[in-house]
């Protein structure tokens, strides 16, 4: 049995922020930095910018060309997947459940009821295969809606068939996205777009998933609350470790401890995997964040889609910056501290947001 590995939060803090490639030490290939981040969220709100991108900013620089991420996308470099990017070898860790849609052992209702719904229009699931088999990669537009039996839902889903169907026969593993993005997103046959790869069983995909998300958490629970996205719990896999002044257990990737470490200032989007994990990031970070985009004007603290700020392996402050392409500005209103900023945090955070201006093409605001 692995001895249980004693860290500080400071320990902890470096190893996740490592794990997240936001030290000194940047990244520099596109495609790489998405294989160590294990996956890339798609995210459509652009306050700033799309959170794919600015994910990839934060550590490429502006150096990053986002026409190079979509470009990856349409080449098949990175292979998108329920509203995630990923990279092709990591296709097959899903295909095994996949295979198995809806599920294994008893199904709860909500399959059953997909699973009904799926037989109730298999006339509509073949007509869109054999539309893609004959003249694909297609938008959903130029794809048949011949649904018997329309999709119900109490949310604005409701009678939107053709795109519940092919949610459905993307999970089932029949059907791929095969670049684009939004409404001129293009659909195709998984066999012509997923790699030909062997596909594990269901607990050995399993167990590789946990090593890929572990490998780019650095440290994680074994068992927390789901999240409705991507899990953040990792199981058995790397070696135990505890954190002073933090109860329970954690796993850490083995491959992480003891590297020397070099932080930077960052800024990070609202979605990043450094702070999904909300009560990982309370924890480890004493972060106090909520994201307030879904909240009324007149009850946010921090603003619409306010960048929690890094700096080193602290999470320091909140950024309330809009970007606005038309005026040609990156509008800062706010930079909120936590603490007061010492000059080197002071200069570092205002290089980042000059950095960003620059990416975006567009001239900082920033407030007296």
């Amino acid at each position: 049995m692995a001895a249980v590995h004693q860290l500080s939060r400071a320990e902890a803090r470096r190893i996740a922020v490592a794990a997240q490639l936001l030290t000194a030490e940047r990244p520099t290939d596109l495609v790489e930095t998405v294989r160590r981040l294990s996956l890339l969220q798609i995210e459509p709100t652009s306050a700033v910018a799309p959170s794919a991108e600015l994910v990839l900013w934060s550590r490429l620089g502006s150096a990053f060309d986002p026409r190079e991420l979509w470009a990856a996308v349409d080449e098949q470099r990175l292979i998108e997947l329920d509203q995630r990017l990923l990279v092709p070898e990591d296709i097959a860790l899903f295909r095994a459940e996949m295979a198995a849609w809806p599920g294994v052992g008893e199904l709860r209702d909500w399959q059953e009821r997909q699973r009904e719904w799926l037989r109730a229009n298999n006339d509509c699931r073949r007509d869109i295969l054999e539309r893609l088999r004959a003249d694909g990669p297609l938008p959903m537009s130029e794809l048949p809606d011949t649904c018997v039996v329309p999709w119900q839902s109490s949310g604005w889903n409701n009678n939107r068939n053709l795109r519940m169907m092919l949610d459905r026969l993307v999970q089932r593993g029949e059907v791929a996205a095969a670049g684009g993005t939004g409404r001129a997103r293009l659909w195709d046959l998984a066999e012509r777009i997923y790699p030909d790869d062997p596909v594990p069983s269901l607990e050995e995909a399993a167990r590789l998933r946990a090593e890929r998300r572990l490998g780019a958490l650095g440290i994680a629970r074994a068992r927390t609350a789901k999240l409705p996205f991507e899990p953040v719990d990792v199981g058995e896999v790397g070696e135990p470790a505890v954190v002073e002044g933090v109860r329970g257990q954690w796993r850490v990737d083995p491959a992480q401890l003891g590297r020397p470490f070099e932080g930077r200032a960052a800024l990070l989007s609202p979605f990043d995997r450094l702070i999904a994990d909300r009560k990982r990031m309370d924890e480890l970070f004493e972060f106090d964040y909520v994201l307030e985009m879904y909240k009324p004007a007149a009850q946010r603290v921090w603003g619409y889609y306010a960048l929690p700020i890094l700096y080193g392996d602290r999470l320091v402050g909140k950024l309330d910056a809009t970007a606005d392409p038309d005026a040609g500005e990156l509008r800062v209103s706010a930079i909120h501290q936590d603490a007061p900023f010492d000059r080197a945090t002071a200069v570092a955070v205002e290089g980042e947001i000059r950095d960003l201006a620059t990416w975006l093409d567009l001239t900082p605001v920033l407030p007296d």
